[in-house]
């Protein structure tokens, strides 16, 4: 396990100061809402980015329970960053898989993009099936009800969204 300690000596995360701190919440208490929200309205018509909407919703209200209840900021390589600290300070092993299953439909997409990138007619021809539109369709919906939800309602909980 990674020390906070170590994260703070390498510059990956560091205190949020007091004046920052209201500027700092309330930008991920409203990012959380906006890319839950797209993830919900485009689960159907556009569901990759419903996936990736829903993995940020999961990272950003993960960054405003660290700012909130730790007064943690991530500086660098964010993503992995975000989850040691929340591994780190949060021993609940369901939430932990919730996030990192989370980070890996992320990923995922991330690689098939650069697949994309190398390749862009196989991947249009691919990506572009009636079967892949459906599966993409099958995929959003399942990781918005099983990952994002559940995951930001047990965050809700433990930020106890209302309290200051």
């Amino acid at each position: 396990m990674v020390k906070i300690e170590t994260l703070l000596n390498e510059g990956k995360v560091s205190k949020i100061r007091e004046l920052e701190l209201g500027r700092y919440v309330n930008f991920f208490e409203n990012s959380y809402k906006d890319n839950l929200e797209h993830c919900r309205q485009n689960a159907e018509k556009f569901p990759r980015w419903s996936i990736i909407s829903g993995y940020y919703a999961m990272h950003d209200i993960t960054k405003l329970l660290l700012a909130k209840k730790f007064r943690i900021k991530i500086e660098t390589e964010v993503h992995a960053t975000t989850i040691k600290v929340l591994r780190e300070l949060i021993k609940n092993k369901e939430l932990m898989n919730l996030i990192e299953r989370g980070y890996r439909e992320f990923v995922d997409l991330a690689s098939d993009l650069a697949e994309a990138k190398k390749d862009r007619i196989k991947a249009q021809y691919y990506t572009g099936t009636a079967f892949m539109k459906e599966e993409f369709r099958r995929r959003s919906k399942e990781f918005l009800i099983d990952t994002v939800k559940p995951y930001v309602e047990r965050m809700i909980k433990l930020i106890g969204e209302g309290d200051d």
